[in-house]
């Protein structure tokens, strides 16, 4: 079976945390017995001038194609425009896409495409498979269908590769529901949960944890309470909400990692809240490192406006650290006991209510990754996406 999986959501040597559960999710896939993995991951350059800004200038210098961790995978480029040309992605990736799918095709005949994300990849898989005259899947994540199956250019194009697909994914049950209220066939979508690697996220020694963190810093907290939110610093991820709600949470320590474009307003906040002192920017983190981040947290906090089911939430309660969370997504498909954490209003009262209580009874690293059980494991994730 020869699949072709277009990826606008793929990491690569100037992104390397860029999409890492959809490279694993395709490297599993790509192990199992009689499949053929062909990943086009179309790389997006604005014209110049902006091409010349030094992200998009190390997007232009990646190869065409390499080998990424046993995928071989195919970067060809299309023209980007930052912020506003989201609505023509579709077409600029079908088009930069086509040519490489043709060529595939020819060599080795592909019996379907993939892709990996539903805006722009699904609408972008819709005109490729059309062109060979082969079948698709699309997957659903999260803001590919929060956002763009209500935005008015995105809605059609969204609406008509769920109506074109043969099949469907969706990060969870939620997701499902939230596709089959804009209209989708429920017929067709399949829940996929994402993987973990739990020989990384596990419990671990929180002293080293706290030690990783203060050289990361340049400074030692001590054993002060810690709350953590992993993800870029945009209005979504709600990390204002968490900094509203240090007031009501003397002594308790913030760390953010992530960067994004609210990073300034959040300092500012901080710093008129008077918890300037207590809020600390790690920047980005690289995943290697995350394990270490969640085991020196009290509670990994991320008040999202939306979400599928995000990575860090599963990741949080893997190493043992109970998570406060919105109502978003597939939230309450993870916390089913109190031992996982809270689920809360995006609200900081109830936030700063829900990190005491979590904080007061203490949390058995041990009970809380249990909770997971084993729904959350690569090779079922991988054998789950074959057999799609």
């Amino acid at each position: 079976m020869h699949i072709l999986s277009i990826a606008t959501l793929f990491p690569d040597d100037s992104r390397p945390n860029f999409g890492l559960f959809v490279e694993r999710s395709l490297r599993e896939a790509a192990a199992q017995p009689g499949v053929r993995l062909s990943i086009v991951a179309p790389v997006g350059v604005p014209p110049w001038p902006l091409s010349l800004h030094p992200r998009y200038r190390a997007r232009a210098a990646l190869p065409v194609m390499q080998q990424w961790n046993g995928l071989t995978v195919h970067r060809p480029r299309f023209p980007l425009i930052p912020r506003f040309g989201a609505r023509f992605n579709p077409a600029m990736v079908a088009r930069a896409v086509l040519p490489i799918a043709r060529r595939l095709h020819a060599e080795t005949p592909i019996d379907g495409i993939d892709a990996q994300f539903f805006f722009p990849d699904g609408p972008a898989a819709m005109h490729v498979a059309a062109a060979l005259t082969l079948p698709f899947i699309a997957k659903a994540r999260g803001a590919d269908i929060s956002h763009w199956a209500d935005d008015p250019m995105g809605a059609p194009r969204v609406a008509a590769a769920a109506s074109a697909a043969a099949r469907m994914l969706a990060v969870s049950e939620a997701m499902k529901a939230d596709m089959v209220a804009a209209g989708f066939d429920g017929s067709k979508i399949q829940v996929h949960y994402t993987g973990i690697d739990r020989d990384r996220f596990c419990p671990g020694d929180r002293r080293a944890a706290r030690a990783w963190l203060a050289a990361r810093l340049g400074r030692d907290i001590g054993d002060a309470p810690l709350i953590a939110t992993v993800g870029a610093l945009i209005a979504r991820k709600g990390q204002r909400l968490v900094i509203d709600a240090l007031a009501g949470l003397p002594g308790v320590q913030y760390a953010l990692a992530g960067s994004g474009e609210d990073e300034a307003m959040l300092r500012m906040c901080a710093g008129d809240a008077g918890t300037g002192d207590r809020v600390h920017f790690l920047g980005s983190v690289g995943n290697a490192d995350l394990p270490m981040l969640y085991r020196a947290a009290d509670a990994v906090v991320m008040p999202s406006a939306s979400e599928g089911l995000a990575n860090a939430w599963v990741e949080a309660i893997a190493c043992g650290t109970p998570v406060v969370i919105s109502d978003a997504g597939g939230a309450r498909e993870l916390v089913q006991s109190e031992a996982a954490g809270r689920v809360v209003a995006r609200d900081p009262r109830a936030i700063a209510v829900a990190v005491r209580d979590v904080i007061a009874a203490g949390a058995d690293p041990d009970a809380v990754a249990a909770t997971l059980g084993d729904r959350f494991s690569w090779d079922r994730n991988g054998r789950e996406l074959a057999a799609h």
